[in-house]
Formats: structure tokens, C-alpha cells, sequence
């Protein structure tokens, strides 16, 4: 993040905003910039990806199941355009911490054989720790006082959007964005492989609520896609894991999805279609 923060000082803050008279090290400008900066791109990844997602992606059938509430869309929208600023502002103090150097990010610009191997292990070990991470988290948001408070919210969608990935409590979404920060506190991590990965992540999360289930056949028993997560919204019990199915399995909170069992809600509202020709 300080290689954005960098840039922006150099490009727009300092010669627009700020000026000379506000250090570009002072923390509370830091802390300033970034928060402006993590919304910024909070809204740009969330409408970007969900819109496109829903656009091309998201199979428009699913609007008429009976559980897809009234104004859903809109009212998906909405609670994230609530939510994301005080999302954005939880996230900043990480992200503040990590552009003073308190975590165990670093910067290599060689592109040489042995770097790329260095950030592809990056990756492998942030996706698994996270996944780890999250299943666990997701599964204290369950518990009945978190999930009252909190969680409960995000399942008011039970045949969700992608408008619906980033409509959370603000706290239940920091408390699931808290593994992608924590891992670069105790793991070296490329800071551009870290920012990649933590845009990727929110795309990610747009896919799982979009109902599309053309998950590849041969990595279903492996990928927890959007077929898993729908099942998750719609029975609340099962299929917590973020990436891939792995926890569900150990913890034996893992369930078949509907969908590829024909029982689905695209598979309902295309039966109920079809009775009523």
C-alpha cells in the first residue's frame, strides 16, 4: 500500500491537496490519505466486479425464485455503500501499521527465476492460510450472539447477487478481512503480490454470491465456488469455507450443493416455470 500511497502523494495529495506544509510522513496524514484511498478503490473494486459480474455472469432466472426479496438489488447496494466506509475505515489502521513498517512485507522489483517462484509460494501460502482463517472466523460469526449482532445481516440475501458480496455488517466484514492482514504481520510477503492478491480476494468474494455454478467438474470435490455459498446462505449450517472445501471437510460442516444435484434454486425456479406452461 505505500507504493500507492507514494504515488499518490507525489502525483495528486501533495501538489493538489495538501501541499508542502502537511509531511508526507505525518501518520495522521498517512492515515488520511489511506482511508480515502481504501475507499476509493472499495467502491471501484465492489461496483466494477459486481456489475460486471451481474451483467455477464449472474444468471437473471434466480430473481424470480421466491425468496429473492423485494428491491433486493437495491437494497444489496445499498447496505454496502453503508457499509464500506467504515469497513475501509478498520482496514486502514492495518494497512497504516503495514506502510510503517510494521509488518513483514517487502519490495523486489527483479524478475528473475527465483522470484517468481518466491511470490508464487507467496500466493499457495496466503490462499491457505486465509482459507483457514476465514472458515474459522465464519464459523464464530455463527455462533448465535455474533450471528444476531453481525452475521445475520449478511444473510438476509438467501438467493444472493453479486451485489450481495460486500453487504455486511461492517464489523462482520472487517472481522473476515482481519486474515489477509494478519498473515503479513508474521509471513514475508512481496507488497505488489500482497496488493494483487487482496483484489483478487474481493473479486473472489463478488464470484461466490453470483449462482453461477460452472464450477469445472473435476475440481467441484476441491473448490468451494458459488454453488457451495448459496447453500451456505440458504442453510446457514454448512459450506463456510472461503476458497476451497478442505475445513467444511475436517470440521464435517461440508454439504453437496444443491445445484449439482439438480436441486438447486435455478433448478426450482426453471421447474416452476415449466409447470406453469
Amino acid at each position: 500500500m505505500d507504493y500507492i500511497l507514494d504515488n499518490a502523494d507525489t502525483f495528486i495529495l501533495t501538489p493538489v491537496v495538501f501541499g508542502d506544509t502537511w509531511p508526507e510522513d505525518d501518520i495522521w496524514r498517512q492515515f488520511v490519505s489511506l482511508y480515502c484511498i481504501v475507499l476509493l478503490f472499495g467502491y471501484i473494486i465492489y461496483f466494477l466486479s459486481a456489475g460486471l459480474n451481474f451483467y455477464y455472469f449472474y444468471d437473471h432466472n434466480l430473481m424470480k425464485h421466491p425468496l429473492f426479496l423485494k428491491n433486493q438489488i437495491r437494497r444489496e447496494i445499498q447496505c454496502s455503500v453503508i457499509s464500506l466506509p467504515f469497513m475501509a475505515l478498520f482496514n486502514t489502521i492495518l494497512f497504516l501499521l503495514e506502510v510503517r513498517g510494521h509488518s513483514q512485507l517487502y519490495e523486489d522489483t527483479s524478475n528473475n527465476g527465483f522470484s517468481r517462484w518466491v511470490n508464487m509460494l507467496d500466493i499457495v501460502s496466503f490462499i491457505m492460510f486465509t482459507d483457514a482463517f476465514i472458515y474459522w472466523n465464519h464459523r464464530l460469526l455463527h455462533w448465535k450472539f455474533f450471528y444476531k449482532y453481525l452475521h445475520k445481516l449478511h444473510h438476509t440475501w438467501k438467493v444472493s447477487t453479486p451485489f450481495a458480496s460486500h453487504a455486511f455488517h461492517p464489523v462482520d466484514g472487517f472481522i473476515q478481512a482481519v486474515p489477509y492482514h494478519i498473515y503479513v504481520f508474521l509471513v514475508p510477503m512481496n507488497k505488489f503480490t500482497y496488493l494483487l492478491m487482496f483484489a483478487i480476494v474481493n473479486v473472489w468474494t463478488v464470484s461466490l454470491h453470483d449462482g453461477n455454478y460452472e464450477v469445472p467438474f473435476f475440481l467441484r470435490p476441491l473448490v468451494s465456488g458459488a454453488a457451495h455459498h448459496t447453500d451456505h446462505h440458504l442453510f446457514y449450517n454448512c459450506n463456510y469455507g472461503q476458497y476451497f472445501t478442505l475445513w467444511d471437510r475436517i470440521a464435517g460442516t461440508f454439504k453437496n450443493p444443491c445445484a449439482f444435484q439438480g436441486k438447486g434454486p435455478l433448478n426450482e425456479v426453471k421447474s416452476s416455470f415449466s409447470k406453469d406452461l
